[in-house]
């Protein structure tokens, strides 16, 4: 079910607030689900986007316009009971303590009818869950929790100009990435169901398995429709967009390729060879290199998207999966799967400059807005580990829900959101001083 939440002059009075980085941190009850707000012992200093709070209190208006929803959002019960005033200090956004020396607190866990295999953040206030296969669908969150819209991955495809997929077909949402200013969202497909479509798509798989190609979808994120759909290669994995907004790049992991998309005209423009099993991108701040991990090897590969060139940058630990990259762009920071270690690249030299153990099947990871933290979900020991960005030093390490796979950076609110793939999705607070 398609439940539009934000439309017209509040959607963009919304954009303005958070331009204006003036957007609070939301914590309570309402908005049409149960929530339990606390924390254990005495009552801790939270720096916020707009003021200074002692401990987790005070909640804010907000429309409930088209919220039903069976999503359910919950914390475990205080041990404490939390503080009812809140100090009134203003803290500029630019204020914030560095996210290397904070500590994150479960804020809250979403469950609800979703199965998340990841959650990618827009920027401006919004947190995309992709439900795979499992659910056909994509949940999109206000950053204070709230259910925006469920989006159903069902299309007819002649509507958008393709033939040979007469009625009905699904997706199978796996990974988001948004436009710089939040306005759209690209969803990769990892299979197709419907009429002419072969046998899904699976994790192995060759160039020559016959597996079918797929489909992009782009979402407006003001009416929560899918409005392009983008033939691509098969088994769509991990999706980027270029800094400039000009490109869309997808791994496609049976064709062992990255698919170039160019933006105005919604066509894919070249099929670039990778290696076997491509899936994680990062893309330089200039748009002009876009960096890719070959997963079922150990290297990291360049691609000049001008030339549309491909090179060798590094040589990590087995089984690379997920690529961040410093916001200054002298810096590939790597997931490999396989070795359970987090990797530094220089982007310059391809040097490794740093390499820890994390834990087993270290999966995806987000960067703090200000570059100097970084957050992993490892995905058989269930937990998410929190390095300093300088060094890879491991910060904290915390317990997750079975299964965390997917992870990102809410930079609004300073929350960082894990989804499990048992059903949920864990929301911590990173704005503690430690």
């Amino acid at each position: 079910m398609l439940i539009p939440r934000r439309k017209g002059a509040p959607y963009t009075q919304r954009r303005g607030a958070v331009a204006a980085a003036l957007a609070l941190v939301v914590l309570g009850s309402g908005f049409g689900v149960d929530r339990l707000v606390g924390g254990s012992g005495p009552p801790s200093v939270v720096w916020t986007t707009g003021t200074l709070r002692s401990g987790a209190s005070d909640a804010a208006s907000r429309s409930t316009a088209g919220a039903s929803s069976t999503a359910a959002v919950t914390t475990a019960p205080p041990t404490t009971a939390p503080p009812t005033t809140a100090p009134t200090t203003a803290v500029p956004v630019t204020d914030r303590p560095p996210s290397a020396m904070t500590t994150m607190e479960l804020r809250e866990r979403i469950t609800g009818d979703i199965s998340p295999k990841s959650v990618v953040a827009s920027g401006d206030g919004l947190v995309s869950a992709q439900n795979m296969m499992y659910k056909h669908t994509m949940t999109v969150y206000e950053s204070d929790g709230t259910l925006a819209a469920t989006v159903p991955d069902s299309v007819e495809l002649a509507e958008f100009g393709i033939e040979g997929h007469p009625g009905t077909s699904q997706g199978a949402p796996v990974e988001t990435a948004f436009t710089s200013d939040g306005r759209f969202a690209y969803v990769s497909n990892y299979s197709m169901y419907g009429e002419g479509f072969g046998a899904e798509g699976q994790d192995s798989c060759t160039p020559d398995s016959g597996t079918d190609e797929s489909f992009l979808y782009r979402v407006d994120t003001e009416t929560f429709e899918i409005d392009q759909v983008i033939p691509v290669g098969a088994v769509p994995k991990y999706v980027a967009i270029t800094p400039d907004d000009a490109t869309v790049l997808v791994t496609n992991w049976c064709t062992y390729d990255l698919s170039i998309v160019d933006v105005p005209s919604a066509t894919e423009v070249a099929r670039i060879p990778i290696g076997r099993y491509p899936r994680g991108i990062a893309v330089s701040p200039d748009s002009r290199t876009a960096y890719v991990a070959v997963m079922g090897g150990s290297e990291i590969m360049a691609v000049d998207l001008a030339s549309m060139s491909t090179s060798m940058l590094a040589t990590v630990g087995k089984a690379p999966r997920h690529l961040v990259i410093s916001p200054d762009g002298s810096t590939l920071y790597v997931t490999s799967n396989t070795a359970g270690t987090v990797s530094a690249v220089d982007t310059a030299s391809g040097a490794v400059i740093a390499s820890v153990p994390t834990g087993s099947q270290p999966r995806s990871m987000a960067i703090s807005a200000d570059g100097t933290a970084l957050y992993v979900v490892e995905y058989e020991s269930s937990q998410v580990v929190k390095l300093r960005a300088d060094d890879l030093a491991v910060l904290t390490t915390i317990p997750t829900d079975y299964h965390p796979i997917g992870i990102a950076y809410e930079p609004t609110t300073a929350t960082v959101w894990v989804a499990c793939y048992g059903g949920s999705i864990m929301v911590f607070d990173d704005l503690i001083a430690a």
